[in-house]
């Protein structure tokens, strides 16, 4: 398999306009005290520029062939550590204490689009060593970072990065400015991590799992979503934690606010594996 199949498989389309790619770096807004992590490389359109303004940049590509064709060109950049690595599984968090960062540490990046949510995950588990993220992506994903309750957009990525970041759909990228242009449109989010959750948490083990066990099953009423969610605790006992969070168990989870939701994890432990 090709480079170019191998991306193509991965929903991966490069970035070819240099004017877009200038006002993503400007987004990013690195200085010589920070760091960059960088996901997927690919062919350096965003590397040299995040190169010219950080101290320090890592960049992530997946592809060996693109990994090695890069790194033949490394001696452009001094201050580029290019890593042939997964984003999926990147350990993020330690990043600040592997390159004794002064400044902050920032991510960027245009994020393949078939793999775009576990990547999303993985920086969000690894906010506590993060200070922002700079991320191209497909522009339906983008409007789920920033969308509020009561549409379809709401969902689990929503509820779990706007408790933890204050977010900001910056532009939107037509398809024209890659290559191969997509078949959808694209946009750049920016997302700086908070130093405490946007509404009280008291653990965030049974918040994260109420979250998601409300959204599982979207069709269903919360009550009848968190009954299958925590079965140990049985339909008596949801209802009484719905009752306790002053939530009426026949809405749909979509329509409850971040600060409900915090509430609403108040009355349920999280036991059991999510």
């Amino acid at each position: 398999m090709t480079a170019s199949s191998r991306r193509r498989a991965l929903g991966q389309h490069f970035l070819a306009d240099p004017a877009v790619a200038e006002r993503i770096v400007e987004a990013v807004g690195a200085t010589a005290e920070d760091l960059v992590c960088e996901i997927g490389a690919g062919h350096g359109v965003l590397t040299g520029r995040l190169a010219a303004r950080a101290g320090r940049v890592v960049a992530l590509e997946i592809d060996p062939a693109l990994h090695a064709r890069l790194a033949a060109q490394a001696g452009r950049w001094p201050n580029v550590a290019l890593e042939l690595a997964d984003a999926r599984t990147y350990p993020y968090a330690g990043l600040r204490e592997a390159h004794a960062v002064r400044g902050r540490v920032l991510v960027a990046g245009n994020l393949p689009y078939s793999v775009s949510k576990p990547i999303l995950l993985r920086l969000w588990e690894s906010r506590g060593g993060l200070d922002a993220a700079t991320l191209m992506l497909q522009r339906e994903v983008a409007e789920r970072l920033v969308a509020p309750p009561g549409g379809k957009a709401y969902g689990v990525l929503s509820v779990l990065w706007q408790v933890w970041a204050d977010l900001a759909l910056l532009f939107v990228v037509p398809p024209a400015a890659f290559r191969p242009p997509p078949a959808v449109e694209s946009a750049v989010v920016r997302a700086v991590f908070r130093s405490s959750p946007r509404v009280p948490i008291g653990d965030p083990a049974a918040f994260v799992r109420v979250v998601k066990a409300g959204f599982a099953q979207r069709r269903k009423t919360l009550a009848n979503a968190l009954r299958a969610g925590f079965r140990g605790l049985g339909a008596a006992g949801v209802e009484a934690a719905l009752a306790r969070a002053g939530i009426d168990g026949r809405r749909r989870a979509e329509t409850l606010t971040l600060p409900e939701f915090a509430r609403l994890a108040q009355f349920f432990v999280a036991p059991e594996a999510a």
